[in-house]
């Protein structure tokens, strides 16, 4: 089986120091705007379905019956797992240690992988059960769920896909040597992105699947 060679290039050597740290200071300050403005549009999401809970509690009940509770605790699991291996994979390069980031940050994208597969298994349950987004189509005693529900939980499905690519980014980017113990930025950033959706994920799984 061939190998595969990570590149040992050097990062880019730093020239002003202070410049560089002002410039990483500024990425960080552009992720942490980005992610408020995302607690806003999920805000949203989440208010609109506490909206119709507080409104139609007889359909939200009926249709808790039919949400695979086990498979998404599952999905959850896989999910808060592949934060750990995030903060594994950036402690690996603050060691230097390439390729150990490179295997957790492998980890990471599997993870995301699989809960966004898992979760389109759900959906197909879920349509087979009657709760679809066509509130005339689906079955009546589940009233508008359909909507509330896919609506914050496909937005964050998209939210994870988007992780998953930029994960494997940071990785070619980490193959071809742009990080290291004194430059890993990139590998940060996609840290606080990564992290904001697994917060956002225990919300929504805490407000529609276990109250």
């Amino acid at each position: 089986m061939s190998e595969i060679t990570v590149h040992e290039s050097k990062a880019p050597v730093i020239h002003d120091p202070q410049e560089e740290a002002r410039r990483n200071d500024n990425h960080k300050f552009a992720m942490w705007l980005y992610l408020a403005s995302e607690v806003i549009l999920f805000a949203v999401f989440i208010g609109g379905y506490a909206l119709f809970r507080l409104n139609e509690p007889e359909a939200v009940h009926n249709a808790h019956d039919g949400l695979g509770i086990g498979l998404v605790s599952i999905n959850t699991f896989m999910l808060l797992t592949s934060s750990w291996c995030m903060v594994m994979g950036l402690r690996e390069i603050q060691r230097d240690n390439v390729r150990g980031m490179l295997r957790w940050l492998g980890a990471t994208a599997a993870l995301g992988t699989l809960f966004v597969g898992l979760q389109w298994v759900e959906y197909r349950e879920l349509s087979h059960l009657g709760i679809t987004l066509d509130i005339a189509s689906s079955v009546e005693a589940y009233g508008g769920f359909g909507m509330r529900f896919y609506a914050p939980t496909f937005f964050h499905g998209v939210h994870v896909v988007i992780g998953v690519i930029w994960c494997l980014l940071v990785m070619r980017r980490g193959a071809r040597g742009e990080f290291s113990s004194k430059r890993y930025t990139g590998v940060e950033t996609f840290g606080l992105y990564w992290h904001f959706v697994d917060v956002v994920w225990i919300i929504l799984f805490t407000l529609i699947y276990l109250i």
